[in-house]
């Protein structure tokens, strides 16, 4: 978005904040999305990198329209930044935008098998940016490092109450180009089922951010490694300082004028435990009212989230005001738990709900079951990929086998003739149950 606006927010010795802006009209319909944006800058002395945020409105009345991506979008400098990190694990020296335009084309267009590359050791690997997604709650610093300058460029974020469709919610994070994502919000791996719907008759507005845009470096000779431990480290720290302090907007509430709530989560589920259990290790959130689970396809709102401790306990803190439904669920035991009554939030508040009993739901004792119901797929058989089609990073990496290219290929050659034809007792998902339910 290009601003036509500019002001400086606030200006002092050892901080600034600018502001670029653009508006929107009815002489603009058709020609721009009906929406307020301001996107903010701040610097401060003596930081090695700067925070950004975007403030975005839509007034009531104005056109009915589609947004399926929100993001901030950063393109490096292609002739110095060659090494993306993503996580500890998945990092690696990546193919430039010429070697993937000399490349062969695959089944989509994000996905292209390396032919004639300028680093001979990347020739015969596939390169497709949907390999390289995390999980919200897993994504908290990414970026590209110069191995020739020893230099990192980071995206931290140091929350994730801004980034849409939960904890679980699959992203895009950096990509060939090279290129640093820093999605808000998409249909990503989710479609139509996130909404991403505005009406006219609704107003709406949503903060995004801030985030910060870390710089460091290294000495000569030092691993990338190096370079990334050091942006976690000031991930944590940022972390640790949210919600910021010194941001200038109305929109954007201090920790004083944000609630918290607390609770104890317990499980009662006779068929499975003699007597009543704690919620150990369940994810619990504060997110827009709605049904049980509606908080994955909500792709609008602020949401909150939090683990429960190995005695069911949790705190969601730095919430800010209005009115949440309480959601959670226990990885092992199916369905969704949601609290009866609607959470208010008032700046300065703090809301003790007790005991939340989580009943799983279910007609009877189980009788058998295939794989273990944890939202995640990664108890069942992944094939190797096609030799022909892999990416090195994950050969050494089995919980991420399943992001390589054309498994539904292997599908098809691993059953020829039947689908999965599977014995209780007698087969093992872990070998027999394939990941993924695809057509032959």
């Amino acid at each position: 978005m290009e601003g036509t606006g500019f002001r400086i927010v606030h200006q002092a010795p050892d901080l600034i904040e600018v502001a670029f802006s653009r508006s929107w009209n009815i002489s603009r319909r058709g020609s721009i999305a009906p929406l307020n944006v301001e996107k903010r800058y701040i610097m401060q002395r003596g930081t090695s990198g700067f925070y950004a945020y975007a403030v975005v409105e839509r007034l009531k009345g104005w056109p009915d329209t589609v947004m399926d991506q929100l993001r901030i979008v950063f393109k490096l400098d292609k002739d110095r930044f060659d090494y993306m990190a993503i996580s500890e694990e998945r990092q690696r020296v990546m193919p430039t935008q010429e070697d993937r335009d000399r490349g062969k084309r695959l089944a989509y267009p994000e996905a292209v098998l390396l032919t004639n590359t300028s680093n001979k050791a990347l020739e015969g690997e596939v390169d497709d940016k949907y390999q390289y997604s995390l999980e919200h709650q897993d994504d908290r610093v990414h970026g590209w490092v110069s191995t020739r300058d020893r230099i990192g460029f980071w995206l931290v974020f140091p929350s994730y109450e801004f980034r849409t469709g939960g904890p679980t919610k699959q992203e895009l994070t950096s990509h060939v180009g090279p290129t640093l994502l820093g999605m808000f919000g998409s249909t990503h791996y989710a479609g139509s089922d996130i909404d991403t719907t505005y009406r006219s008759s609704e107003a709406w507005k949503m903060v995004y951010g801030p985030v910060f845009i870390y710089l460091n470096s290294a000495s000569t000779g030092s691993s990338p490694r190096v370079l990334y431990q050091d942006a976690q480290l000031k991930m944590k720290l940022e972390e640790s300082k949210w919600p910021y302090g010194f941001v200038h907007s109305d929109d954007f509430p201090s920790w004083q004028q944000r609630g918290s709530v607390s609770g104890r989560l317990v499980i009662k589920d006779p068929f499975r435990y003699m007597k009543t259990m704690y919620g150990s290790g369940a994810h619990m959130g504060l997110a827009p009212p709605g049904a049980p689970g509606s908080w994955q396809r909500d792709g609008k709102n602020y949401q909150f989230w939090n683990k429960t401790n190995n005695h069911g306990g949790f705190s969601i803190n730095n919430v800010r005001p209005g009115t949440y439904s309480l959601y959670g669920w226990v990885p092992g035991l199916l369905g969704d738990y949601k609290f009866h009554k609607d959470v208010v939030i008032t700046p300065g508040s703090h809301t003790e709900l007790g005991f939340l009993v989580f009943e799983p739901p279910r007609n009877g004792p189980t009788v058998w079951e295939i794989g273990v119901p944890d939202r995640s797929a990664a108890e069942f058989f992944v094939p190797e990929p096609e030799p022909t089609y892999i990416n090195k990073l994950y050969k050494n990496l089995p919980k991420d086998w399943y992001r390589q290219y054309g498994l539904w290929e292997r599908y098809s050659k691993l059953f020829p003739v039947t689908d999965v034809n599977f014995t209780i007792g007698v087969h093992d998902y872990s070998k027999d149950w394939y990941f993924a339910q695809v057509t032959r």
